[in-house]
């Protein structure tokens, strides 16, 4: 019995052995996705910070989308590059609520932590759970 409540003890106290592993995806690969080709009508445009963005007229607010997937039995990249597409998706719709045809300044924020890139996302890919949260402002920009 106190084997087992020590073991107990010991088991309580050790650290979490879950896996965190940071891989960055490139837009462009996402938005190749087929799947990014069925789900995103092009209305909306995007642009990370620090990339060449067109003339803004008009910023309409800003917005997060935190996104996760299942990452069982998918590659890192594949699960990153699936939440990633999830959270532009979710990006899309809010822009077009907000009356918004881009999505500017888009940074990583995964827990509340900016990453700047011109051309990558930043996700999370856990044993189970593979995340991705993005950042970004609302706008109307010249066609």
């Amino acid at each position: 019995m106190k084997k087992a409540l020590l073991l107990l003890a010991l088991t309580a106290a050790s650290p979490a052995l879950a896996r965190d592993t940071v891989t960055k995806v490139k837009l462009a690969d996402v938005m190749a996705l087929p799947e990014a080709k069925q789900k995103l009508d092009g209305s909306v445009k995007f642009f990370m910070a620090g990339a060449k963005t067109p003339n803004v007229l008009k910023t309409l607010g800003s917005d997060t989308s935190n996104k996760k997937t299942n990452g069982v039995g998918k590659s890192d990249d594949y699960a990153c590059k699936w939440a990633a597409l999830s959270a532009i998706i979710a990006l899309q719709e809010g822009a077009k609520k907000n009356g918004a045809n881009a999505v500017v300044n888009v940074v990583s924020y995964y827990k509340k932590v900016e990453f700047k890139s011109a051309t990558e996302i930043e996700c999370h890919a856990g044993s189970f759970v593979t995340g991705v949260a993005l950042k970004g402002d609302y706008a109307t920009i010249a066609r």
